[in-house]
């Protein structure tokens, strides 16, 4: 019964492994930027450029892996980590689309702001 709680954990854990999730922590967003700059970097080479420990960055990385953001291959005895960019998309796309709708929204807002400015400008006595 144990191991099939366990595997059912497991299994929804990774199911909900999605692009908004490896976005969702400053840590990762840290990684990612770092990743993009770099070709491909060990993950002792990641886990040197942050004040946290090597367990919490491997961690952070294996999220990483399971939204597939980031690729880690075996060479020898290192882990190398390498961005997958084009994982991102989803994101950017999403983003996009409010973007617009909140640009739209404060477009408005501004000109219905400006209005009132206006009414209350000319509603004041001149001195």
């Amino acid at each position: 019964m144990i191991i099939k709680s366990y595997l059912v954990t497991k299994q929804l854990r990774n199911m909900r492994r999605d692009v908004f999730q490896a976005i969702a922590d400053p840590v990762r967003r840290d990684i990612i930027e770092l990743l993009a700059e770099e070709e491909k970097l060990t993950v002792n080479s990641v886990a040197e450029k942050f004040d946290i420990s090597r367990p919490a960055i491997s961690k952070h990385l294996k999220i990483l892996n399971e939204c597939g953001i980031v690729d880690i291959s075996q060479k020898g005895r290192e882990r190398y980590c390498e961005i997958k960019p084009q994982n991102l998309v989803p994101a950017f796309l999403w983003i996009e689309k409010y973007k617009v709708l909140w640009e739209e929204r404060l477009d408005s807002f501004e000109k219905y702001v400006m209005e009132l400015k206006a009414k209350q400008d000319k509603n004041e006595p001149t001195k």
